[in-house]
């Protein structure tokens, strides 16, 4: 059988190992421009509209959920292959759907991708950094959604002028997810897992590569796996148990309130909020790349900033700009709806309630979920929170288009903004900070907390 030599060059396993965000990023943005040509020659209603651009988030539930088993039965790298291979076949059968029915049913192929990388990778690139570059190692994966996001609004303009555009936009996936395969192969498996499975010397092996041969840290570094990966594996009781209630509440805190500030409306609907405050269709997808390039520029500096600034103080940061960015918004929408002014204004206010929500609530979400479970329950703990933000996601999304129809635009704003306060006070009072600390402190910290921690 042929053994592929696994490449631990940190640089290859950070940018392949993210690179599932990619593929995350461009799934979710692409269908943003894409319905708005696919409603025309597939004869949708806003209902059916909201079906296609949502039955992704329907895949991506059974696939964040379906993670934990296979996470810790067959471990890290086998699971992001076959998140590749089926990110290959739903883009490909997307782009060729010939109905509503079969289109809505390939995007859920598609989501079931979404939902396993959304789970897996986070955790993967944790569990490979060392404790120093947790933060910005994460906020890759972020850092790569924006990337794919920013892709997909350029060929959603490129793709534009052409009839059988939307299907171009939806197809073209299937590259990065052929390059994602490739690289997958040479992946290292996680050095936890390693431990988990008994295999000590290529553990030992990936984190003295990891580490920049410190043979001290990687001996502190293995000695922190190897207390923890004694401990049995947990299941649904350890997981809603008093020990790790706060890492639960921490971890679905930040899955539910990033989709509920409304940021993912935003994301899938921004054409049609462009379109609606008087932009035509071209010049509203032109905008959107503008988006998407203030997007991947804030989440460079969020790598920057995430091992220097608290979790928390960034998401609280990030929720008051947001919020003031939606009253500025109302307040233009509700008081001087229609003229040109609002328009830019609207604009304006939007990019920046993005930037904000891109340097802070995008990827400290991702970093928290990866890194605040313990080791035990991190795969079921890791899905279940990735599950609930995909949850959160389709019912923002569903209910958005009818908020906007009942409710205006400039109430739906006012709504999010009201939702940003209250994520304030929960974050400030509920979440716990994980910052400089390596996943093991974390666990420990727990332990103390509860009452529950071991004596050697």
């Amino acid at each position: 059988m042929l053994v592929l030599k696994k490449v631990t060059n940190n640089g290859f396993i950070y940018t392949f190992g993210a690179l599932g965000g990619l593929l995350f990023g461009y799934d979710i943005a692409s269908v943003s421009g894409a319905i708005l040509f696919i409603e025309k020659q597939l004869h949708l209603g806003p209902w059916e509209q909201g079906w296609v651009v949502s039955s992704v988030l329907i895949g991506a539930i059974i696939g964040a959920l379906a993670t934990s088993k296979f996470l810790d039965t067959y471990g890290r790298r086998k699971l992001l292959i076959w998140a590749s291979v089926i990110f290959f076949i739903g883009a490909i059968t997307s782009g060729f759907a010939p109905n509503f029915e079969i289109l809505v049913g390939t995007r859920v192929v598609l989501g079931i991708g979404v939902g396993i990388t959304s789970a897996l990778i986070p955790a993967y690139l944790h569990e490979l950094a060392p404790k120093s570059m947790h933060g910005a190692v994460a906020t890759m994966f972020q850092l790569m959604i924006m990337i794919g996001i920013l892709l997909a609004y350029i060929l959603n303009y490129t793709f534009a002028h052409m009839y059988t555009g939307w299907r171009w936009m939806l197809g073209f996936a299937a590259l990065p997810a052929f390059i994602l395969f490739v690289g997958a192969l040479f992946l290292p498996e996680s050095p936890r897992f390693l431990v988990k499975i008994g295999k000590l010397d290529e553990a030992r092996e990936v984190l003295m590569d990891t580490n920049k041969h410190d043979t001290k840290a990687v001996d502190t570094a293995l000695g922190e796996i190897e207390e923890t990966a004694k401990q049995p594996v947990g299941g649904w009781k350890e997981l809603f148990g008093k020990g790790v209630r706060p890492a639960l509440i921490t971890g679905l805190g930040v899955a539910i309130f990033q989709q509920v500030i409304g940021s993912n409306s935003v994301i899938f609907y921004a054409p049609t909020i462009f379109t609606d405050v008087g932009w035509g269709v071209i010049a509203a997808l032109l905008a959107h790349i503008g988006i998407g390039v203030v997007n991947v520029i804030v989440t460079v500096v969020a790598m920057l900033l995430m091992d220097k600034v608290d979790r928390k103080k960034m998401l609280e940061f990030g929720a008051a700009g947001m919020g003031l960015s939606l009253i500025v918004m109302y307040t233009v929408l509700k008081f001087d709806n229609g003229s040109h002014t609002a328009a830019i204004v609207s604009a304006l206010a939007l990019t920046v309630y993005i930037a904000f929500y891109a340097t802070t609530w995008a990827p400290v979400t991702w970093v928290l979920i990866g890194e605040v479970f313990p080791l035990n329950i991190r795969g079921l703990g890791t899905s279940l929170c990735s599950a609930t933000n995909w949850l959160a996601d389709m019912v923002v999304s569903l209910t958005f288009p009818m908020m906007l129809s009942s409710w205006g635009l400039d109430n739906a704003f006012l709504f999010y903004a009201v939702i940003c306060g209250i994520a304030i006070w929960v974050c400030h009072s509920k979440f716990l900070e994980t910052r400089g600390k390596s996943l093991e402190e974390i666990e420990l910290d727990l332990h103390k907390a509860a009452g529950t921690e071991t004596t050697n």
